[in-house]
Parts: structure tokens; sequence; C-alpha cells
């Protein structure tokens, strides 16, 4: 199979396979007792902590284990709302689900919230956030980079604009952790939640980075793990395999980021020459390295993803969490885009082990299926 879909999930690498196995097998102490068996646990549990928090610019105490990306985001936003009877929030219209979904329920809980529109490139603007503050906003919430189209938001300057307003600032970044530089303090953020299985690690495992001073309120109660923020026995393997993933990507560093670059610019050069009537979303230059969006006019995505996977080739269709739905994309239509063209979206992600020759396959194998596609369709004009 020709795997083209690493914007939903990673395939595991070996190294973390390896790392985790003994904590699957003989090394399975709970880290909270206080014997041998617990403290090896323990102790590579503070490895994989101080792994993350190097690879991000965080501090070691800042690290808080939750059982993936969403979850991270929940206790972000909720943990931070919860602390007061009422307040405001504000978002984007291109969020996860798991944030926008999120702030809906809290919404309908009482809270107010805002949700800023975007550009034809899917970028926030920082203005619009600054025009949004109120008295009582309690957290902005926005995206690091795009999980649908790529396009990498300006955090830094909307940062900027929280601070002075005494705001709080969340970022889901779960999508460009090992893909673009990233360092939290420099991007200004008191909250960013990331996931292993985005960069090769398991899934059911993700960090909330919540920066010294900030304290939300926690959405599991129990024991005292994590900074009493997360209760529950921690999931030892998972962790062992975050810190295991996040050591390769710093190891790949910016020659492995250059070559998932290099990748897909030689599939959108070489699909754009290729099929005509496409458009490439996303912003054109501030987008993540390994992933680009497609807009085929005429035809529906689920025709294209169908007719690859004939061909052992696996894409998406907008994001993988809304693959099962028939309803364009939120994205795509907060970008301007109407129904009849956000219905013909393809996503394709690459991955450290996508190669050239796979590259070239799709290449080849593609525009026929839009060929075929568009001969059936009563879309096409004439």
């Amino acid at each position: 199979m020709i795997y083209l879909d690493n914007a939903a999930t990673t395939r595991v690498a070996p190294e973390v396979f390896e790392a985790m196995t003994p904590f699957l097998r003989d090394e399975y102490g709970n880290p909270s007792s206080v014997y041998a068996l617990a403290g090896r646990a323990a102790a590579a549990m503070q490895e994989a902590r101080r792994a993350v928090a190097d690879f991000i610019g965080a501090e070691i105490d800042e690290i808080i284990f939750t059982g993936g990306g969403s979850e991270a985001d929940n206790l972000a936003i909720k943990g931070i709302m919860s602390k007061h009877e009422g307040g405001h929030m504000i978002t984007s219209a291109i969020e996860h689900h798991a944030v926008l979904h999120t702030c809906e329920a809290l919404e309908s809980r009482g809270y107010d919230l805002s949700a800023v529109g975007v550009d034809e490139n899917g970028m926030v603007d920082p203005e619009e956030i600054r025009a949004a503050i109120r008295e009582d906003t309690r957290i902005i919430s926005i995206m690091h980079s795009n999980n649908e189209v790529g396009t990498l938001q300006p955090i830094a300057e909307i940062s900027a604009i929280a601070r002075e307003h005494d705001v709080l600032i969340h970022t889901d970044a779960v999508q460009s952790l090992g893909k673009v530089p990233l360092n939290v303090k420099e991007l200004g953020v008191d909250l960013a939640a990331f996931s292993a299985h985005k960069l090769h690690g398991p899934k059911g495992v993700g960090v909330l980075y919540v920066r010294k001073g900030v304290r939300p309120q926690p959405l599991i109660h129990g024991g005292g793990q994590e900074r009493r923020m997360r209760a529950g026995t921690e999931n030892t393997a998972g962790i062992v395999g975050f810190g295991e993933a996040v050591k390769l990507a710093a190891q790949q560093g910016s020659e492995g980021i250059e070559r998932m670059r290099s990748l897909r610019d030689r599939f959108i050069d070489g699909l754009m020459e290729a099929v005509p009537d496409v458009i490439l979303s996303g912003h054109p230059e501030k987008r993540l390295p390994n992933l680009a969006s497609f807009l085929f006019k005429y035809i529906e995505g689920e025709g294209i993803l169908l007719s690859l996977d004939m061909h052992q080739i696996a894409a998406s269709s907008g994001s993988a969490c809304t693959s099962g739905s028939l309803d364009p994309s939120h994205v795509l239509l907060a970008m301007g885009y109407p129904h009849e063209v956000a219905h013909g979206s393809l996503r394709v992600s690459l991955s450290r082990y996508t190669t050239e020759e796979e590259i070239d396959t799709v290449l080849e194998k593609l525009p026929p299926i839009i060929g075929r596609l568009r001969e059936m369709s009563p879309l096409v004009p004439g």
C-alpha cells in the first residue's frame, strides 16, 4: 500500500515499538508505587517527559501527559473556563472539532463564544482576534496549523495581542509537531496540545503544555498523577513511545522536514500540470511541509478515494474525523468555497517513510481517475 494519509495517523516507527515493548511485557510496574519495578517505570516516564519538553522548548514540569490530542484540547479549554461562572471564549471557524465542539459544549452551558473567520487561504487575521476580545474574555484558542489544508497561523502575533489584554491563549499544535520548528516560549502560548500518533508514536497518548503559573481545572478526578491535573495510572508504554518519537523527530531535524517538503512540491507540481480545473487549497507558502489539499471541480472526493483504494493508495477527503460524513468540510466552507467545490476535496499527507517512487506512482494513477470520474459527472459543463 502507498499510504498518504499521515495527517490522520502515522505508522509506529520500529524504534518506538522497540522502546515501548519492555513496558508492555516486563517493566509493568505502576509508576506511583515505591518498589524498584515501579521506579524504573517512573524513571522512563520522566525521561520521556524531558524529551518532549526539550523538543518544544518547555520545562519538564510544564508537560502533562493525556490520553490524546483531543483530551489535551478539552483539558485546556474546559479546564480554564470552568474556573469561572461565566465568560467569553475566542476561536476560529476552521478549528479541529476537538476545539470547536468543546467550545460549543461550553456555549450550551452559558459561556459566550466568538468564532472569527479566515481568508481564502485559511488564515486568521490577528486584528480580528483583537477586535473580538472583551473584558470577560478568558481564553483564545487558535490552531497552530490546519489539519485539512495545512495553513500555518500567526500564533506568536496572536499571543502578543492576548498578553496585551491579559487573556490566556491555547493552540492545538497536533499537526505541527515534528513538521515545523516549534518552541512554545517563542510562540508565547500558555497552553498547547500535542499527540504522539501524528509523528510515528502510538495512539492514545497526548501532551498538554501548561505554562508555569497557569492551572486548569482537571477533567478527570482521582489520584494525584500529572501534577493533579490528570488522574489515573499513567500509560507508561505509550508515554515512553511518545518520548522516543520526539527523539527520532529531533534526529531527523531540518533535513527530514526539507525532504518531505521536496516530495510534497513534486506532487503538487506534477498534479497541477497533469489535471485541469484543480485548486490547491490553503496558503501557498505558509503551510505544513508534508500536506497538500486539492479541490477537483465537478466530482466528489469520495469517488476519488474509492478509486485510489482500488490501486492500494490511501489518502483522505477532508479531515479524518469527518470522513464518514457526506457534509462538506467546515474548513473549506469557512474559506469561501461553495458546497459543490468543497465536495471535491483530496488531502495528501506525507511522512518520513514516503518515497519518491510512491509519489510518482500516485501521479501516474490519479490523473486518469479524475478523468474517468469527470466523464461520468453531470456537473461538467458543455
